[in-house]
């Protein structure tokens, strides 16, 4: 047994406690150390009270995962990458690798993940930085992280994730005037997966020449502890502070989020990543179910079955339109102007209404046609040939138009356009608020064709139609002299009302341009 000493001269409890003394030798900023004096980096647990007007105009050097989201994880904003830039395959094969990832440790674990996501990925067609993850981190943000952030003049954030991933959403909804992450390499245009191994700040900040920098950390992370070497003082934030942490309400955004894109609907963390793909086989069955019941029933039968797998529609009528518009001896239909939420919002005002109405459209994909329970046609963007077969299909009957152009998923309703004012004054406003818990049924650079699929494929989406006033005489266009802008913004303000949502002048140009690099032509 000798020679077993002499290999193996200490037991596993003193070679792990020499492991752990050479680590804490490599970093000595994680030691309470004082020298002949104060010691050189202040380590002290957080306290909402050290926050000063002295303090406040000083350089602030925080960790982006540890001291502003809520979440240490970065697996979902990854998960988010693969499904939305990848496809449905890789987010599979990632989600497999994710054990062997926390087994590897964070930073080899966090390569691998990082690898799986982007290689082989486009550089010129990636647009979830900037369309689909601020999303996700802002609904991730701490109340207290974000007001100790907020409260410094200068703030250069620390991440261990790809610069693209964090940019937009550091530099537009934070502010944040440097950020020290990692580049990602690429050949001939497209992403090898693998991270350059040096990161450095922006020229316009040099931490070394700062004289008095502020660091905020966490204890959990080790690889951003080379730049906050450079603070003076560093706060850190324990896991028990983050758990009480509420996260940022709406209204405190520094910037508007009205635009966003992407399918998936829900934070995407493994366990609910699994179940996502456990659900995708029944979602879609459940999908075909709802399809054939949409188009073979009548709505008096179709509504309870819908009501039964999931789809729940509620209907609020502040004053029947159709009794209105009977007794009055009109010829044509009535016109119902709604905000657009998801390719079906004429489908539900049908079953709200419970009988058959036309719908007109833009970018409907032929498949949607096909399978669609109603009429749809489309329009040309021309505004004369569009105002003439409105005014066609309105002569046959019930006509839905959605004035927005194009969906919007947040609270907000975007300019309407004042054609429809033109056509008829017999116009009743329709509120839609849309509720899905997976996928949104709404693109502006996926495949359009599975807008009605995945909106179907949710395990209970929730529609509430809101049936309003129809315009009287003296606020038409036609017969009351208003000019059509003075009818577009005063039904946009009705529909704004009754739901709660903010008015804008943003158009479905400035989505597009914004969401996917085009005008939207498609």
């Amino acid at each position: 047994m000798a020679w077993i000493k002499e290999l193996f001269p200490l037991n596993v409890f003193s070679l792990l406690f020499e492991i752990l003394l050479k680590t804490s030798r490599k970093l000595p900023h994680l030691r309470f150390k004082v020298s002949n004096g104060a010691p050189a980096t202040q380590f002290k647990f957080l306290k909402n009270s050290w926050f000063t007007d002295e303090v406040s105009r000083q350089t602030l050097v925080f960790h982006l995962e540890g001291a502003l989201l809520k979440s240490y994880s970065q697996f979902p904003y990854l998960m988010l990458v693969a499904f939305e830039a990848g496809g449905l395959i890789r987010a599979v094969i990632l989600l497999l690798l994710y054990p062997l990832a926390w087994l590897l440790g964070h930073e080899l674990g966090l390569r691998l993940l990082v690898f799986v996501s982007f290689v082989g990925i486009k550089k010129d067609k990636f647009r979830v930085g900037t369309a689909i993850l601020p999303k996700f981190f802002l609904e991730d943000v701490g109340v207290v992280g974000f007001d100790m952030v907020c409260k410094f003049k200068i703030k250069v954030a620390v991440t261990g994730m790809p610069r693209i991933m964090v940019e937009c959403f550091l530099r537009d909804y934070l502010g944040t005037d440097a950020i020290i992450a990692r580049e990602l390499k690429e050949f001939h245009g497209y992403f090898l997966g693998l991270m350059e191994e040096n990161m450095e700040p922006a020229p316009v900040i040099n931490l070394e020449m700062t004289s008095h920098n502020i660091g905020l950390g966490c204890f959990r992370k080790s690889h951003n502890q080379k730049f906050l070497s450079h603070c003076k003082e560093i706060y850190m934030v324990t896991e028990a502070e983050k758990k009480t942490w509420q996260v940022l309400p709406r209204k405190r955004y520094m910037k508007q989020l009205i635009f966003h894109d992407g399918r998936l609907a829900f934070r995407p963390t493994p366990l609910k990543a699994l179940a996502m793909f456990i659900w995708l086989p029944f979602g879609f069955l459940l999908h075909i179910i709802r399809i054939m019941v949409f188009t073979s029933l009548p709505y008096k039968f179709s509504t309870p079955l819908l009501a039964f797998s999931g789809l729940i529609n509620t209907v609020s009528k502040v004053e029947s339109p159709v009794s209105s518009v009977k007794s009055e001896e009109k010829r044509g239909g009535v016109l119902y102007v709604c905000n657009h939420r998801t390719l079906l919002d004429p489908v539900y005002i049908g079953i709200a209404l419970m009988k058959p109405v036309s719908a007109v459209t833009y970018s409907l994909s032929r498949f949607s046609e096909v399978i669609s329970p109603i009429k749809t046609v489309r329009l040309t963007r021309n505004r004369v040939k569009d105002g003439e077969l409105m005014t066609t299909m309105l002569s046959k009957g019930d006509l839905v138009v959605c004035p927005e152009g194009t969906t919007c998923r947040e609270p907000y309703l975007l300019r309407f356009s004042p054609l429809f004012a033109e056509l008829t004054d017999e116009i009743v406003p329709v509120a839609i608020k849309l509720q899905v818990s997976m996928f949104y049924g709404s693109t502006a650079s996926g495949i359009k064709s599975l807008d009605s699929t995945l909106h179907l494929m949710n395990p209970n989406p929730s529609c509430l139609i809101v049936i309003l006033n129809k315009l009287p005489i003296w606020q038409t266009h036609n017969a009351g002299g208003k000019s059509k802008f003075e009818v577009a913004n005063h039904v946009q303000g009705q529909i704004a009302t009754a739901l709660g949502f903010e008015c804008t002048d943003l158009t479905r140009k400035d989505k597009y341009m914004i969401l996917a690099g085009n005008e939207g032509i498609v």
